[in-house]
C-alpha cells in the first residue's frame, strides 16, 4: 500500500525586529507568508490529502489552515514538529551586528557537529520521523501533511538519504513553503521528493540579513 507523507516547512514571517523567534509565541505570518500558504492551499487542493497536522507554533498553525480548509479536514497538532530549540532564542542574530559579537556567548559555538547552541540534530530527526510516521499510520493508501519548520525538516531529509547531519546551513534545500514528500510502500520508505509551490513568490520576501529562525 502506498502512502505519502508531505513535510511543508511553513509561509514567511512577520518579524521586523530580526530576532531569531524559535519557539517563542505570538510570531504570525507576514502578508506574504499567508499568500504562500493559499498557493500551498492550491498545491494540495487535488491531492489525495486525507490529514493535516502542523506544528503547535502560530506560523505552521496559520500555514496549515488554508490547506486543511480546502480539504474540508481539521487542523491537528503535534508537539514532534516543533521548531528546534535554540540557545539564541529571543536574540538579534544579524550577520553584522547581532548576539554572535558578544564573547560571552561564544562557548555556545564549541561544536557544530551537535549543535552545541541547541536541540541535537539527532534528537530532531528523532521526534519528526516518529511524526511521519503517525502521520503515515494514519494516512495508510493515501497522503499527508505535516508542517513543521526548515531545519528539523532538513535534518531529517538528511538522516532518511544517509547523510551527515551537521551541514552548512545556506545549502539547506528547504525554502519557506516548500514541500518535502516522504514515498512509503507498507512502512518502508521508498523515495523522498522535493517541491516549491510558492517559488515565484520567494523573491518578494524579506531582505534583511539575520536568521530569524524557521
Amino acid at each position: 500500500m502506498k502512502t505519502t507523507v508531505h513535510l511543508m516547512r511553513h509561509g514567511e514571517v512577520y518579524n521586523p525586529t530580526g530576532i531569531l523567534y524559535g519557539r517563542l509565541p505570538d510570531f504570525h505570518l507576514s502578508e506574504l507568508g499567508r499568500k504562500m500558504a493559499e498557493r500551498a492551499a492550491e498545491f494540495f487542493g487535488e491531492r489525495d490529502i486525507v490529514a493535516v497536522v502542523a506544528s503547535p507554533l502560530d506560523r505552521a498553525q496559520e500555514t496549515a489552515a488554508p490547506i486543511a480548509a480546502r480539504l474540508g479536514l481539521e487542523v491537528g497538532s503535534d508537539a514532534r514538529l516543533i521548531e528546534a530549540a535554540n540557545y539564541f532564542e529571543g536574540k538579534r542574530f544579524s550577520v553584522g551586528d547581532g548576539v554572535l559579537k558578544r564573547p560571552s556567548v561564544w562557548f555556545r559555538l564549541y561544536n557544530p557537529l551537535r549543535p552545541s547552541w541547541g536541540e541535537p540534530y539527532k534528537h530532531q530527526v528523532e521526534r519528526v520521523s516518529a511524526a511521519l510516521e503517525a502521520a503515515r499510520d494514519k494516512a495508510v493508501g493515501h497522503e499527508a501533511v505535516c508542517v513543521s519548520h526548515q531545519l528539523p525538516i532538513w535534518v531529517t531529509r538528511l538522516a532518511a538519504e544517509h547523510r551527515r547531519l551537521w551541514h552548512d546551513p545556506r545549502r539547506r534545500e528547504c525554502t519557506l513553503a516548500s514541500v518535502t514528500s516522504f514515498r512509503f510502500v507498507g512502512a518502508k520508505l521508498v523515495g523522498i521528493d522535493y517541491q516549491e509551490p510558492a517559488k515565484d513568490l520567494l523573491p518578494l520576501k524579506s531582505t534583511k540579513k539575520f536568521v530569524a529562525g524557521a
